[in-house]
Order: C-alpha cells, then structure tokens, then sequence
C-alpha cells in the first residue's frame, strides 16, 4: 500500500486564498513525519514550474504537477505526469488568464479546449467537499472521472460501500508554511507497485484498492500527526489523571472539520431556568411555526390606528355640517353635482387570488391525484379555474375603470374647488373604518384565547418528554428577559390585558416589529421523566447528555470526554451506551473514562491508553492502542503494555482494589 496526498498547496493565490510564505523545510518534515510516498502540487488556479523543480530535486518520493481549477462554481484537480512540464505550465497559464475575480470559473468546454486530450490527466473533483463540483459538470466530464474527494473517515466509508458514487479519496489540502502546529492526517492508501500517474488513475477505478488506513482498511484512521490511529466506529480512552487525554482529544479535534466535541461537566445544568431557556433555544421551530399566524396578524394590525380614524371621521362631520349649513349660499360651480361626489371603491382581489391558486395546485397536484379524482374530476377543476380567472379578469376590469373614473372625478372636483368658495365634505372610506374597527374587536378575542394556557406541543426523547405550554406573562420583567434589552415594560404592562392597546404601547418602546407577536403569549418548555414528573438536576444532565449525543448525526466524528462524571451506572448502561454503539456505525465516537461501566461494557472497537512517566528530570507522555481483545498495546514508538493491568488499573483502580470490593462487599451481599 502506498500513502499519498494529491492535494497541497505551495503557494498563496492572490485571488482567493490567505498569504502565507512556503517553506521548503516545513514540507520535508510533512512527507517524512506522514510517511507519504507520493504527493501532488495543486495550487489554485496556477503552476509554478520553477518552485516544482525546486520540490522535486530535495525529496525522496515521486512529486507530480498539478493544479486546483476552478470549474463551473466548483474546484477540480487536475494531475500531470512530471515528464511533460513545459507543456503543462503553458496550458496552466491559460487558466490564469481566464480566473481573474473570486467569482470566475471556466466552463467543461473551456477546460477541454485548453488541455486537449484530458485521458492524460487525472482529475479529481470536490466531492463530497465544498466547493464541490455538480453532478452535471461531472457528467460532462465522463469518462474521465472515476474519483472525487471527500473531507472525512464518515463521508469516505459512505462513498466507499455505495457503488453508485465516486470512489473516494481523501487529501489534506494544506498549505505547507513555517510554523504549522500539527499536520493535517487527511490522506489516502492506495493498493499499487510503482508510482506512476497510470497506475494511480487505474488504481483509483478500483474501490477496493482505496483505503483509510494501510493494514486495517477502512476500519481504521490516522487521527494524528505522530501515527495514532483509531477505529472509525467505537474508541475508548483510557489513563490516569494528567496524562493527556483532553489534550489528545484536543489535537484530534483540530486535525478535522465538523467535528462534534462534548468537553467534560459541560452538560451539568443545576439551574432550572438556564435549562428551560436551553430548551425554547433548541425547540424554537416549534414557537415559530404556533406563532407564525399570529405574527401575520400582529403585522396587519400595526397598520390600523383607530385615532387616526376618528379624528377622520370627526372633521368629516365638521366638514359635513359646514357644507349643510352653507347650502343656501352655493354657488353654481359648488352646486355640481361632481362637487360633492363620493370616489368608487375597489373590490378586493386578494380571495380571488387565493381560489385561483387552490384550483390550480389541485389541478397539478400529483401525489394525491388520485384521491382528488374520487370527488372531483380534473376537468371540473379546470372549468373552475377558467371560471374564477374569467371572473378576476371581470373584476379587475372594473377596478381599473372605477380607478380612470376616480382621477377624473378628483380632477374635476379640484377645478371646481379652485372657482368657489365653497368646500366639499371631506372625503373618508367608512367601509375601512368599521372594518378596522370589528378587526380590533376580533383581534382582542383572539389574543384572550390564545394567552388561554394549553399544550400545543410534545416529544418523547428516549424516556423523557417535552411538554411545550402557552401561558401570558404574569409581570414586566419578565417581558424585559424575554427581549434581551435594556428597555422599561413598566407602563406597557399595563395594557396587557387590552391587546390592542398593549400593541400600540410596544410600539413606541423601540422594539423590532417583527418581534411584537413573541409579548403577547409565553411558550414554555418543561422536561418530564418517565414518572410524568420534572426532572432533578441529575436528569437535566442524563437528558442533555442524550440531546447532544442524538445530536452527533449532523457531524463527522464525535468526542465526549469523561460521561460518567455526573450519571449514574445504570443510566449509562441503559442508555448512553446503546445510542453510543448506533451513533458509532455511522460516524467515528471517541470516549474518554474512567469507568467501567463505559469503558469495558460497551465493547468498543479499539482501546487507547494515555501514560504519564517522569525520565530523569523529563516527563514523557505515551499513547498505546490496540483492538480490546489483544493481550498487548502498542504505543507509538513501538513499546508494549499489558491491556489486562491498563483496564483493571483503570476501570477498576487496580486488581487489589477490585479483588477487595468482590470478596468483602458483592460476594457477601450476594450470599
């Protein structure tokens, strides 16, 4: 098996990358460190034959020329034989040419005209990575791909058991500078003799000659830089205290993206009210869709101002009674009929629009056709549809001739006014003003019923249920946490209990209107345990433990550092340790303990052990690993350990201690 890396970068694109500085030294000590028998040169968008000579003349492994190609919104690499680099630089420098801004790209049609034959290349795209190149492009691109690159263990062992995708291949993609903490592990193992770009393209045809690790397969990963690898199910850490369990975790997690880490104690929740706003932070999907109507009907009504519309019917009444009391003083210009004439009202075209749209989503509607056909043909829909766009076209129609007739009136009515001394009745559209006036009424009802407490909510979680309620704010503080501001509730409250009075009154206190819907009903969240009960603050825990742990799909590896360190035993058996192996068949888990119930009873798939030894006046840290049935760890610089001491050690503080619990405490209460 041969190790390579076909994706690194050497220098700095001055379009789309960081400035860093290569050095030549820091990428021999990447190539010896990792053990790599082959790397290529991709940087983007641009080759530089010169440095890549420079590369070449001071290592010792086969280096190939290749570059990193924006393609179609995606990127490409694009890998040469070194036996060609003149042709190659020229045909480097046309892509340069063409990639100009961050938002550039070249075309499949672009890349061909300016490579030719590109069967004497490899090409790699982005995968499952972003940018990554579409299915389409990759379609386009046939036969000439057979491999795309991955960013993790999890998404190359998805890739590597579905004969539908690509055969993945995992690089580092680093930039190679002075003063790198810790090389990426991120490489691939490939089943070949000697390196040539042919026997790499064939090889990487092949998904069974592709692999994570160079004996193990796919089953094992290198998770850091100085050779420790893991299983890519189910790891246990093991060592005593200070020995760098937290720090290794800690180098893991750097080593990697999308990475879900649960540090120790970080899941203790002693306070009742930090927890239930936990809560209303994860379940916020559920306020926002209860509260989605209310927040439609929050925003119309902020429009409707009901002293505005009084002090518009009072100086229509003025204007009314002046105009009464002048009558028998017009004028003949005032006496025109059009002098005092009302404007037309247009019809509302809203429900119209709203039917015309039902008919035609039953109409196109596919999945339920059928059942739709038992009570109403398609051709009846149609007629329907016909029907209501005939009428809209009717009504709409209308509106625009009341729109022409109302201009003309209003250029009319001004005339007249310029050539009298009389003045007209205002103008007012009473319609709207009863209508807002029942809207408010209707919407104090509605408030009232909805502040009525209730559960609107509920979601059973491995033995705990959330329970989500409606209730009304019972004070102003409460209404200031709720808006996380500085701002006095204190008179707003005071309406609280007149809806549309309390909207008005947040009005003016400087919050978002688009937040107005979320003070006028509280949602809260309580977590019952399996008794119906709330739950203790050890629950808390159990129960945010699970959350995070279910939680773990969404990411590529998953580190927990020491559990137990507020669960009880049987807690942890029950459950943490079930979820724990199904969660491990998709993504690497990584646990830290010192407790038997995890470590030993959940039958991991590899074992590490931290040990701390002071050498002289130096302390040396060491990491072994091995399967939990091997009789013998071996650390990363080749020494041995007895697995039976590291666990009994461990698990158990040691074969005294355990021979001591079993002889004076479970054997006599057992007897």
């Amino acid at each position: 098996m041969k190790k390579i890396d076909l994706h690194i970068h050497t220098i700095p694109s001055t379009i789309s990358d960081s400035h860093f500085d290569f050095c030549l030294e820091t990428l021999k000590e990447y190539v010896t460190k990792l053990e790599l028998d082959c790397i290529a040169v991709t940087n983007h968008n641009l080759f530089d034959a010169e440095q890549f000579t420079q590369i070449c003349e001071n290592l010792d492994i086969k280096v190939l020329p290749g570059i990193e190609i924006d393609l179609e919104k995606g990127h490409l690499l694009l890998i040469s034989e070194n036996t060609e680099l003149g042709d190659f630089t020229a045909k480097c420098q046309q892509v340069q040419a063409l990639i100009k801004t961050r938002e550039d790209s070249i075309t499949v049609e672009n890349l061909q005209a300016i490579f030719g034959d590109l069967n004497r290349y490899l090409l790699i795209p982005h995968y499952e990575k972003k940018p990554n190149i579409s299915e389409e492009t990759i379609a386009k691109l046939n036969p000439h791909i057979h491999a795309g690159e991955v960013t993790s263990p999890r998404k190359f062992k998805a890739c590597s058991k579905d004969n539908t995708k690509l055969v993945p291949v995992i690089f580092s993609d680093v930039r190679i500078y002075n003063g790198i903490k810790g090389f990426p592990t991120r490489q691939s193992f490939i089943d070949i003799g000697e390196i040539t770009l042919k026997s790499i393209k064939a090889c990487l045809t092949d998904r069974t000659k592709v692999c994570l690790s160079g004996s193990e397969g796919n089953d094992y990963f290198q998770v850091t830089d100085d050779g420790l690898f893991l299983s890519t199910g189910l790891n246990v850490m093991l060592g005593e205290r200070s020995t760098g369990k937290t720090h290794t975790l800690e180098r893991i997690m750097g080593s990697f993206e999308n990475v879900k880490y649960l540090k120790q104690f970080a899941l203790l929740q002693d306070s009742e009210e930090k927890f239930e706003a936990l809560l209303s932070t994860r379940h916020s999907s559920v306020n926002e869709q209860f509260l989605k109507e209310l927040k439609d009907m929050i925003a119309d009504m902020t429009k409707v101002d009901l002293v505005a519309n009084k002090k518009e019917a009072e100086k229509y009444l003025e204007s009314l009674i002046k105009f009464a009391s002048e009558s028998d003083k017009l004028d003949s210009y005032s006496k025109a009929s059009l002098f005092s004439e009302t404007l037309f009202l247009e019809a509302d075209l809203k429900g119209l629009d709203s039917l015309i749209d039902a008919a035609c989503l039953l109409i196109d509607n596919t999945e339920y056709s059928e059942l739709i056909n038992q009570h109403i043909s398609v051709d009846s829909l149609k007629q329907l549809a016909v029907a209501l766009i005939r009428e809209h076209i009717g009504t709409h129609k209308q509106n625009l001739e009341k729109r022409w007739l109302n201009d003309l009136i209003g250029k009319i009515k001004d005339d007249l006014k310029l050539k009298t001394a009389n003045t007209p009745p205002l103008d007012i559209d009473f319609y709207r003003v009863l209508l807002e006036n029942e809207k408010v009424k209707k919407f104090n009802e509605i408030i009232k019923e909805i502040q009525q407490e209730r559960e609107i909510d509920s979601k059973n979680i491995r033995g705990f249920k959330v329970v989500a309620r409606t209730k009304k704010y019972t004070g102003a503080n409460q209404l200031k946490l709720k808006s996380r501001k500085q701002i006095s509730f204190m008179e707003a409250f005071k309406k609280y209990e007149t809806p549309y009075s309390f909207l008005n009154s947040i009005k003016e206190i400087g919050l978002e209107e688009t937040d107005f819907h979320k003070y006028f009903v509280d949602i809260e969240y309580k977590t019952l345990n399996k008794h119906g009960f709330p739950v203790s603050g050890g629950e808390r825990s159990e129960f945010n433990l699970l959350h995070e742990i279910g939680d773990a799909l969404q990411f590529d590896l998953l580190l927990i550092d020491e559990p137990e360190s507020s669960f009880d035993n049987l807690f942890l058996k029950n459950d943490v340790n079930e979820l724990l192996k199904q969660i491990s068949k998709e993504i690497p888990v990584v646990i830290v303990t010192h407790n038997s119930t995890v470590g030993a009873s959940i039958k991991p798939d590899c074992i590490v052990y931290t040990k701390k030894s002071i050498v002289g006046n130096e302390v040396k840290y060491q990491l072994f690993y091995g399967y939990p049935g091997d009789k013998q760890l071996k650390s990363l610089d080749g020494a041995l350990t007895d697995n039976y001491d590291i666990m009994l050690s461990c698990l158990e503080a040691g074969q005294q201690a355990y021979d001591d619990r079993k002889n004076t405490i479970y054997d006599i209460l057992k007897n």
